[in-house]
């Protein structure tokens, strides 16, 4: 019979997690920022878009769609609603090559993935535009290995403790890993599972949260080839 502290299910983050993304964002804000040079500086773009952002969140959600959408919003607002058209071309031309931006998986995700599978449920649970995350797992080859793939249009302790029931034995039961303390980590936690904090050199503004330090069942690793040996430690603690 499995005692109450049994490790069954692991969930994973995607973006920044299994592959590279926000670098692609940084990227393509220069782009817009280099495209409006007339009408301030880039940090001072960069800060409008990200007030742009904030404010769609609600409305547009999480991806790339949405960062588009927040551009032209920003273009429109810093010009006084005097962007050229060409402009306007070229921020949707900026959001399309995104869309179709080569999948780069990060390293030590691979063998980590398949070293897992088997002995545990997996799940890939991310949050973004459906045909963009469809997209990127295609694309990155690790689809096979998991039991099940969740796409959300956010990530608090609600959606935790549902998804982990669904495809697990609950949240205390399971394990959630990921880059962004905000939506991967402290949620889960929250929802009485194991988060893990695997930082990425890039994490978006609006992600960042002081890490749960004092919380028994929060773990941070440097890469995500140590995941093996920490699942192995909360399995069998010394």
């Amino acid at each position: 019979m499995r005692n109450n502290n049994e490790l069954t299910t692991i969930g994973f983050d995607a973006d920044d997690t299994l592959w590279q993304n926000e670098q692609f964002f940084r990227m393509t804000e220069r782009r817009f920022a280099a495209m409006l040079a007339d009408h301030g500086e880039e940090k001072q773009i960069s800060a409008r878009l990200l007030e742009a952002e904030r404010r769609n969140l609600a409305v547009y959600g999480f991806g790339i769609k949405g960062f588009t959408l927040s551009m032209i919003e920003t273009a429109i607002e810093v010009t006084d609603g005097r962007v050229p058209a060409s402009v306007i071309a070229q921020i949707l031309d900026a959001g399309r090559e995104m869309l179709s931006h080569p999948i780069e998986v990060l390293p030590h995700v691979r063998e980590t993935v398949e070293t897992l599978a088997g002995a545990y449920r997996l799940v890939l649970i991310t949050k973004g535009d459906l045909f963009d995350q469809e997209r990127k797992l295609a694309g990155s080859g690790l689809g096979d290995l998991f039991d099940a793939v969740e796409i959300v249009s956010d990530k608090n302790a609600a959606t935790y403790s549902r998804l982990f029931s669904r495809h697990g034995d609950g949240p205390a039961k399971s394990m959630m890993v990921g880059n962004s303390l905000k939506s991967d980590v402290v949620p889960a936690i929250e929802a009485g599972g194991w988060g893990v904090h695997v930082p990425h050199e890039l994490t978006w503004v609006l992600e960042h949260v002081e890490a749960p330090l004092a919380e028994p069942r929060f773990r941070q690793i440097s890469d995500l080839g140590q995941l093996p040996t920490l699942v192995e430690s909360i399995k069998n603690p010394a």
